[in-house]
C-alpha cells in the first residue's frame, strides 16, 4: 500500500500549501486596507502638523483632493486583493470535494485488493482471468492516479513524470494496464488542459517503451498453483497385496500359536 501512503500525504501537503496561499493573499489584502486607513487620514494628519491650533476645511479639502487619485488606486487594490481572496476560497473548496472524492475510492480500492475474489465482480465483467494479473492491474490504476495527482498540483514535474512512466512501462504489467485503461483515461482526464498535457506524456513514454523492445516478464508465477506431485510409493494396488500377504502370514503364526498351546 506504498502508493496510498503517498498520495494521502500529498493530500495533507496539498492542503496545508493550499492554506498559506489564503494566508498570504489575506495579510496582502490586510496591507492594502490598511495603506487605504492612511491615505484617508494622511490629511487630518497633515493639518495637525501644519495647524495644531484649528482646522481649516477647504485647505483640507485641497489636500483631499491631491489624495483622490492614490486614494482611488489603493480602493481598487484592495478590492482586487479581496475577490482573489474569494476566488482562491472557491478553488480550495473544490479542491477539498474532489480530494473527499478521492479517498473513498482510495478506500474502495484497498477493499478490493483485501479480498480480489469477492470484491472484483461488483466492479464489472473483467476480461482479466488471473488474480495475480487482477492486482496488478489495480496497483498499476493507483500508481496511475497518484501520478496524475501529483502532476495536476504541480508537486510531480515532467521529468520525474517521465521517470515514472519509463520504469512502470519497462513491465508487461504497466504495458497491459494502459492499454485496458487509455480509453478510460481518455473521457476522463481531457477536458482540461493539465489532463492532455499528461495524457500526452503518458502515451509518447508508452510509445517509446514499445519501440525500445519486448517488456520484462514478472517473476511471479501467473495462473493457478500447480498440482500436488504424486506421493512416492508403490501403487493402491500393490498396496493391497502387500496388506494382504502381511494378514495372511499374520494368520499362519497365530495358527501355529494356538495349535501349539494345544
Amino acid at each position: 500500500m506504498g502508493v496510498i501512503d503517498l498520495i494521502l500525504r500529498h493530500r495533507s501537503a496539498t492542503a496545508a500549501s493550499a492554506a498559506r496561499r489564503v494566508g498570504r493573499i489575506l495579510g496582502l489584502v490586510a496591507v492594502a486596507a490598511a495603506a487605504l486607513a492612511v491615505v484617508l487620514l494622511s490629511p487630518l494628519a497633515l493639518d495637525d502638523i501644519a495647524n495644531p491650533g484649528g482646522a481649516d476645511w477647504n485647505k483640507l479639502s485641497d489636500i483631499g483632493a491631491a489624495y483622490g487619485f492614490t486614494s482611488a488606486i489603493v480602493s481598487a487594490l484592495a478590492l482586487a486583493g479581496v475577490a482573489v481572496s474569494l476566488i482562491v476560497q472557491n478553488r480550495q473548496a473544490r479542491a477539498e470535494q474532489v480530494q473527499g472524492i478521492r479517498s473513498y475510492y482510495l478506500e474502495l480500492v484497498r477493499l478490493e485488493l483485501d479480498d480480489m475474489e469477492l470484491y472484483q465482480p461488483v466492479w464489472g465483467h473483467s476480461d482479466i482471468a488471473d488474480p495475480h494479473e487482477q492486482k496488478r492491474h489495480v496497483y498499476a490504476d493507483l500508481l496511475m492516479n497518484y501520478a496524475w495527482m501529483g502532476f495536476e498540483i504541480g508537486t510531480i514535474r515532467e521529468r520525474l513524470l517521465r521517470d515514472m512512466l519509463a520504469g512502470m512501462f519497462t513491465g508487461e504489467a504497466g504495458r497491459h494496464y494502459w492499454i485496458r485503461a487509455h480509453a478510460s483515461w481518455i473521457a476522463s482526464s481531457s477536458a482540461s488542459r493539465v489532463g492532455r498535457r499528461f495524457l500526452a506524456i503518458v502515451n509518447e513514454e508508452h510509445a517509446r517503451a514499445v519501440a525500445a523492445g519486448p517488456p520484462i516478464r514478472s517473476n511471479v508465477v501467473s495462473g493457478p498453483p500447480p498440482p500436488a506431485a504424486p506421493v512416492t510409493g508403490t501403487s493402491r494396488a500393490g498396496r493391497t497385496s502387500a496388506g494382504a500377504l502381511i494378514g495372511l502370514a499374520a494368520g499362519l503364526v497365530l495358527g501355529s500359536f494356538l495349535r501349539g498351546r494345544r
